[in-house]
């Protein structure tokens, strides 16, 4: 199972992980989570105090030239595929049976830039992704900047996350377009922030359809799979505005969460 979490800013990426992970951990899986966000905060949504939190990759500067093999600066030649096979045990943190991994940000941004940092995460996530025999879940950065770059391209499965509202409906179709143009194989949506009582129908209408400007094969015709709803939780807002972990060990999310496990399990099995 490799998943990547994406969605407009706001929409509950992180929660979503973060539950994600503990509820597979507890059930006896193996967990890795990466944190590829710039504003970086899934440590602590998974119960991991600030001053614990794994270094960020990018910014180990002397191990990243001495991988890509740097010399004097970005005018150098560098190796594309640099050693990364001890990265994942060197640099991460166990939190409640979840390993941690944080990226940190590229400094250089854009889809055309590739520079020593951008060329040593990609071959991590790459190592991670195809070579470890365990469940990696990607928080991505919000927005789609990240669809623009190859760090994605390995994962089985993106899960888009909205809101809702029409600017995270839109935001999704665009992700899922460009999601479909790199050739992820499955992309699936989980509603967050669902309040009682409301009335979803017409936002998964007009997500049943293909994306804006998208093609018109039998294959895009298709809508996307809904995973599952997580009801807004007060609880959940209160952790998120402190800064917590939003697992309490009773949360009343934790069926909804389940059943969004299951609903992976059934598009990641060849035979749906």
């Amino acid at each position: 199972m490799k998943i990547a979490v994406s969605g407009k800013g706001g929409v509950g990426k992180t929660t979503l992980t973060s539950l994600l992970a503990r509820t597979l951990a507890e059930d006896g899986r193996s967990v890795t989570v990466i944190d590829a966000d710039p504003a970086a905060n899934l440590a602590s949504a998974l119960g991991l105090p600030r001053a614990e939190w794994p270094e960020a990759i990018s910014g180990l500067k002397e191990m990243i030239r001495e991988r890509t093999g740097v010399k004097t600066g970005y005018g150098d030649f560098f190796k594309l595929n640099p050693e990364v096979d001890d990265l994942p045990g060197k640099h991460s943190k166990t939190v409640n049976g979840v390993r941690v991994m944080v990226l940190g940000g590229v400094p250089t941004g854009g889809s055309g830039c590739f520079c020593p940092e951008s060329a040593l995460l990609k071959a991590l996530v790459t190592h991670m992704l195809l070579k470890k025999d365990e469940v990696v879940i990607m928080d991505m950065e919000a927005g789609i900047e990240h669809l623009g770059r190859a760090t994605v391209q390995a994962v089985t499965m993106m899960i888009i996350v909205v809101e809702p509202g029409q600017r995270s409906v839109h935001t999704a179709q665009t992700i899922r377009k460009l999601a479909e143009d790199i050739k992820i194989p499955r992309i699936g949506l989980v509603f967050n922030k669902v309040p009682p009582g409301t009335d979803l129908k017409p936002l998964i209408d007009q997500l049943a359809g293909p994306p804006p400007g998208g093609e018109t094969s039998p294959a895009k015709r298709a809508g996307l799979p809904i995973l599952g709803i997580l009801s807004l939780d007060p609880e959940v807002a209160k952790a998120e505005l402190a800064g917590g972990t939003p697992w309490t060990g009773r949360n009343p999310q934790r069926a909804e969460i389940k059943a969004i496990i299951d609903r992976i399990n059934e598009q990641a099995d060849p035979g749906h």
